[in-house]
């Protein structure tokens, strides 16, 4: 029998039940996968409370590695024994195995492991579509990321220094600091004793920077706004500290007639070969050395609830992972 975090309401860490489940015989263009390493996200703690609303009860999880057990009807590109990884929809990852739609599933090259795959596919393929769709990164831009240390975050300013981009980042605490100034940054500020506006203006000769990348949400806005060049983008991607409150769409242009979008990954590699094209330029990156994927925390799967406590309380750095 395999098993598999369960929410059956929306609550705290206290909600995740490890519950048996039963698996069914994969159906037509769909594969039974066997978990070897799963990766956690704020996105299963949004899930978990209710911010971001799931039907319970529900196995919770969007992103894992793993080995292909059996597949349906129709799908020909895959076969078992096969190292495989996805990110994104439906939830199921918190789980020893699953069945999941083959078209999600990307082969994983050699020489990137499945416990990295697991900790940098929903992370990675955030920093893939940040950096290379919704703002093309180059070395004439300036960037302020928040949260360096995070596990996204590490990622995308190893990968806009690569891309030879200046990178400011913003982080809590010493440790944190050195942390993310080791992964790419030219700079890094600590938000707990530094007003990055004030900083960003003076790193930057008041010149400001071409786009925000900003997943911490309440407490770092207006201020995001403030440290961007006229024409300038904001984009928020998540809301670790709470969401963004309503404001006027007036304000935009107030601050230097701004651009700023919601950007979610799964609106960028919601096709086949969208999902195909990001995947292998992540896996370039991390293949060549360009990026490395730190694993800050790895987790049995029963202890699930941990890892959240963990994440929430912003105790982690890098990647969380679970192992079955």
């Amino acid at each position: 029998m395999a098993k598999a975090i369960r929410v059956n309401a929306a609550g705290g860490p206290e909600a995740l039940s490890f519950e048996d489940i039963h698996i069914p015989a994969p159906k037509a263009n769909e594969a039974h996968i066997r978990h070897t390493a799963i990766g956690v996200n704020f996105i299963d703690v949004y899930q978990r409370t209710g911010l971001y609303p799931v039907p319970a009860p529900f196995t919770l999880g969007l992103e894992g590695a793993g080995v292909v057990v059996a597949v349906g009807e129709g799908v020909t590109d895959l076969a078992p024994g096969d190292r495989v990884a996805y990110a994104g929809g439906p939830n199921g990852g918190y789980a020893t195995e699953r069945v999941i739609a083959a078209d999600k599933l990307v082969k994983l090259p050699e020489g990137v492991s499945d416990e990295v795959a697991a900790a940098a596919m929903l992370k990675g393929l955030t920093a893939q579509i940040l950096l290379r769709r919704v703002f093309r990164v180059g070395p004439e831009h300036t960037i302020l990321f928040h949260a360096a240390a995070g596990g996204v975050g590490q990622i995308a300013t190893q990968w806009a220094n690569h891309l030879g981009a200046t990178v400011i980042g913003t982080a809590g605490g010493p440790e944190k600091v050195a942390l993310a100034k080791s992964r790419g940054c030219a700079h890094v500020i600590d938000y707990r004793t530094e007003d990055f506006v004030a900083r960003v203006a003076e790193l930057t000769h008041e010149k400001k920077a071409d786009v925000v990348y900003d997943s911490v949400g309440k407490d770092t806005f207006p201020g995001s706004l403030d440290c961007l060049k006229p024409h300038g983008l904001w984009v928020s991607f998540g809301q670790s500290s709470g969401v963004v409150p309503d404001f006027p769409i007036g304000l935009l242009g107030q601050k230097g007639s701004l651009f700023a979008t919601r950007a979610s990954v799964f609106n960028y590699v919601g096709t086949r070969p969208e999902l195909l094209a990001a995947a292998e330029d992540l896996f370039s990156v991390i293949a060549s050395g360009a990026v490395t994927v730190d694993i800050g925390a790895s987790y049995r799967l029963s202890e699930a609830a941990e890892a959240h406590r963990a994440l929430e309380s912003r105790a982690t750095t890098g990647s969380t992972i679970l192992i079955p």
